[in-house]
């Protein structure tokens, strides 16, 4: 029996995987190549999806805007084509399934797996390492995509060996147990390089004089419980190099509570009579989702931010409905309704977003004695006729009249993935 202390992962991320993605269809080198994913047509501060290491290498962070880049920077512009990236993800992921199990696979992001290899290395008469290599080669050799890799004796040490010590590796691979993690990165600054601390976390660190992982493992357990509150316990182990979660349980893990949400980010600032068209089609959106599901819920929850022009706080509140339902007819009005009674109707809104808490299967729906159930039926088959059509030929197949308005964003929004132009 293999224990948990014994176990081998690696952590396989595809470096500026959209941008090298752009380049490698433009027959270019993503090592050499200046590029960047974004899409300019919306503004200049709009938000680049991915640069080239050889633009990282004059400075140019990662996740820059592109008024950020300097005007002396001769580069390449792509526009987003998030569908692309999915179908290279695809081919990527189908690589790992020629060494490793679905079952061994924890695909973390679009561009980054987890991979459970304990098992392969005797089948394959290899190190963790090595596999690694031949794994990054294969994606290398078959799509022209380069790769990074964390080889660790955990889940977390896999990744923090990719994030931290494989970009200083020749081959790009990092590799780290418990005892080599301390030696390496104890005094490793700054403690935002870890996975998990944040901003937040280490500027609250750092008030208290703790200002690297060492610092973190010989402080009082006691002290740092009292600050964190439980949340202490993984800083403490993720300090000392030590994770005992595995893949096997990420896979079996369920949540307690289940939620569907959307949310939107708008390209200009709306007014209070145009953002209600925004909520309702949101609305709508989030009700098809669970019809298509056999989903209901029995509360929504609405989130609207202001204007960045504005230091206001967002809008929030939560609107309880009359019984479990996805029917549009019954929710679209009391999310309307939230709406109107949280925004302030003054301060032009930026961000939307909207969630159906606690969704259950719709057989567990149990009908109020005040509702028309007939009328709901009618427009439970209604929207199940929509989403067979959308379904055989497009989202934009079917739309509801709100979606023509001027300041509607449904039909252009069902053209992109991830709030970016899907492409192709």
């Amino acid at each position: 029996m293999v224990t948990i202390m014994e176990r081998m992962y690696i952590c396989i991320d595809l470096k500026s995987f959209y941008a090298s993605v752009e380049c490698v269809e433009r027959g270019l080198d993503p090592m050499t190549t200046k590029l960047v994913v974004a899409d300019i047509e919306r503004t200049e501060k709009t938000i680049c999806l991915a640069i080239t290491p050889a633009m990282k290498e004059l400075g140019i962070k990662n996740r820059c805007r592109i008024f950020e880049i300097p005007k002396g920077v001769d580069y390449l512009v792509a526009q987003p084509r998030m569908q692309r990236y999915i179908d290279y993800a695809a081919d990527i992921y189908a690589i790992y399934l020629k060494y490793i199990s679905k079952d061994d696979i924890h695909v973390y992001s679009i561009d980054e797996a987890f991979m459970d290899v304990t098992e392969y290395l005797k089948l394959y008469n290899v190190t963790a390492r090595e596999l690694g290599q031949m794994i990054m080669k294969d994606i290398y050799d078959t799509l022209g995509i380069r790769a990074t890799c964390g080889v660790g004796t955990n889940l977390y040490l896999a990744k923090i060996a990719l994030d931290i010590t494989a970009k200083h590796s020749e081959d790009f691979i990092g590799e780290l147990d418990e005892e080599r993690f301390r030696q390496l990165l104890w005094s490793h600054r700054p403690l935002t390089d870890f996975w998990r601390i944040g901003g937040g976390i280490s500027k609250k660190l750092a008030s208290y004089g703790i200002m690297t992982m060492k610092d973190i493992a010989m402080a009082d357990e006691d002290f740092l419980y009292g600050i964190f509150g439980i949340d202490a316990e993984l800083l403490i182990d993720h300090a000392w190099g030590r994770e005992t979660t595995t893949i096997k349980q990420i896979k079996e893990y369920k949540p307690d509570n289940n939620s569907i949400s959307g949310g939107q980010v708008l390209a200009c600032d709306y007014n209070f009579r145009d953002g209600e068209i925004i909520i309702k089609e949101m609305a709508d959106t989030v009700c098809l989702e669970m019809v298509d599901r056999n989903l209901v819920t029995k509360s929504i929850t609405l989130h609207v931010g202001y204007s960045n022009r504005f230091n206001m706080k967002p809008a929030h509140g939560t609107v309880a409905l009359d019984m479990e339902t996805n029917s549009d007819i019954m929710i679209i009005p009391k999310v309307v309704e939230l709406y109107q009674r949280i925004v302030n109707r003054n301060v032009p809104i930026k961000r939307v977003n909207i969630t159906c808490n606690n969704v259950v299967q719709e057989e567990c729906r149990q009908y109020s004695f005040f509702v028309d159930t007939c009328a709901l039926e009618r427009n439970n088959k209604m929207q199940k006729a929509m989403i067979e059509i959308k379904n055989k030929y497009g989202k934009n197949a079917i739309v509801k009249g709100m979606d023509l308005q001027d300041k509607a964003t449904t039909i252009e929004r069902n053209g992109q993935i991830g709030g970016h132009k899907a492409g192709v």
